[in-house]
Formats: structure tokens, C-alpha cells, sequence
């Protein structure tokens, strides 16, 4: 199964909805150059869900940190939702939970940007 991405934007964030495997090869490389892409086009409100994900590699996982880097470089924010349990363990056994802004629900992670555009309260 190979990795499809669908684009879709609410409330100003992309959303990118992927459907497959993200594993080294194609499917990273089309999920990179599309974050590039983004980026370049100024859009840095980026949305992932995974919950359709069926496999990741260690490449997939390199490409999301990546992505992570990436954005914040380029002033913006990358976050995970819907992220199965298998990649939540990935990550979690190679210490990179904290690398990421993960959310249970797309509602949670779309409030989050709001609350990212607030001023710290002090």
C-alpha cells in the first residue's frame, strides 16, 4: 500500500490526512518534498494525521523530525493527531515523544494553534 496524502485547510492550518505507509523510498520522499513545498509557499500551520498510517520505518520517522525541524526553522509548527498506538511506541522507545506536538483529536490540535498565537500570559 503506498503512501497518499490528502491536502485539505481549516481555520487556516493544513491539514495533510495520510493513508498508507510512510517507509523510506517514494512515500517519504513525497511527504518531504510536500512539507518543503508548503513551506515555501509560507503556509506553517501544518496539521498531520496518521491515523490511516499501516506501517513506518526508521525513514518515515527521520522525515516527520525532520519536518518538525523544518517548520520551526521556517517560523512555523508542525503537530501529529489521530497517532496509532504502534507509532506512538516507535517513537516512544527511540525518546522522540517529546519532539512532537501530538494530539488525540483534530479539534484539540486545531485549538492549539490558537493558543500557540496567544500571548503568554505574565
Amino acid at each position: 500500500m503506498q503512501l497518499t496524502i490528502n491536502q485539505r485547510e481549516r481555520q487556516g492550518v493544513v491539514i495533510l490526512d495520510l493513508n498508507g505507509r510512510l517507509v523510506s523510498g517514494e512515500e517519504c520522499e513525497s511527504f518531504r518534498k510536500l512539507i518543503c513545498s508548503l513551506l515555501a509557499s509560507r503556509q506553517l500551520q501544518i496539521l498531520v494525521n496518521l491515523a490511516d498510517v499501516v506501517r513506518v520505518d526508521s525513514t518515515g520517522i527521520g522525515v516527520m523530525v525532520e519536518s518538525v525541524i523544518l517548520t520551526a526553522k521556517a517560523g512555523g509548527r508542525l503537530k501529529l493527531f489521530y497517532v496509532p498506538r504502534l507509532i506512538r511506541n516507535i517513537l516512544s522507545t527511540h525518546r522522540l515523544l517529546q519532539a512532537f506536538d501530538i494530539f488525540d483529536t483534530e479539534d484539540a490540535a486545531i485549538a492549539s494553534f490558537a493558543a500557540d498565537a496567544r500571548p503568554a500570559a505574565g
